[in-house]
């Protein structure tokens, strides 16, 4: 892969163009059940209507493990926000109808999202009273089988010459409770240092949806806790924060 042809870049992972293909790279230690499982679950996916880009192949580039789609030409809404400040609005409301859409999808094959949290919380560096407190809330919450992106947010949207949203970036994809997404998206937001479009997206959503904003609320503890096993040091005093709103009886 050639250095020009670089468009994004993580410690584990690289992402190229080249010409209308993108290429996902793994490092070389990265597990190969996990990338395998990652493009399984994104090609469950492509069995929805929903626009996502298709996967060409899964192939050995240089030694490392790759995955190939279609790349999508176009602008992410994260960019359209941030160069059309004053359609904020107009966006964010693109951007819950489309999670809606999401969201309303059945994909019964994907992992459940609550099983995945409860290992998560297992493994999250908080004492054992707060797992406690978290596996209850976890287990006490409904068990929904709604299609769950995990990682929903404005720079995984892309919107095309045409107008046409495609959603990327499928890594995290589970079957489970809307809400918990919503919760995700929410709190992806605030890291973001987008506070105040955080708490718009979740009257947003709530209105749009007719959920209330307390059920969702009591969510962002649980996902909050469940990202904490793989976050940056700089996220570590955040999340925490969040899972010390957890309600003790």
């Amino acid at each position: 892969m050639k250095k020009e042809n670089l468009i994004f870049s993580r410690a584990d992972k690289q992402i190229y163009r080249d010409g209308d293909k993108l290429i996902k790279v793994f490092d070389a230690k990265y597990s190969k059940a996990d990338i395998l499982n990652e493009a399984l679950n994104h090609a469950r996916v492509e069995e929805t209507d929903l626009n996502v880009p298709k996967i060409r192949s899964i192939e050995v580039v240089g030694g490392k493990w790759a995955i190939i789609l279609d790349f999508i030409e176009g602008k992410t809404l994260q960019t359209l926000m941030d160069e059309n400040p004053d359609k904020e609005n107009e966006y964010l409301e693109m951007f819950v109808d489309l999670q809606l859409t999401v969201l309303s999808k059945k994909v019964p094959m994907l992992n459940k999202l609550k099983d995945k949290m409860q290992a998560k919380i297992s493994a999250a560096p908080l004492d054992a009273t707060t797992r406690y407190e978290l596996h209850t809330r976890l287990d006490s919450m409904p068990k929904h089988t709604n299609l769950c992106h995990g990682d929903f947010n404005p720079t995984n949207v892309i919107i095309t010459s045409d107008g046409t949203p495609f959603v990327i970036d499928w890594s995290h994809t589970t079957q489970g409770n809307s809400s918990a997404d919503v919760a995700r998206t929410f709190l992806l937001l605030y890291l973001a240092g987008k506070e105040e479009l955080a708490e718009k997206y979740l009257k947003l959503y709530c209105r749009k949806s007719d959920t209330a904003i307390q059920y969702v609320q009591r969510w962002i503890p649980i996902v909050a806790a469940s990202r904490l096993t793989k976050a940056p040091k700089e996220e570590e005093e955040f999340l925490k924060r969040w899972v010390d709103v957890v309600d003790y009886e």
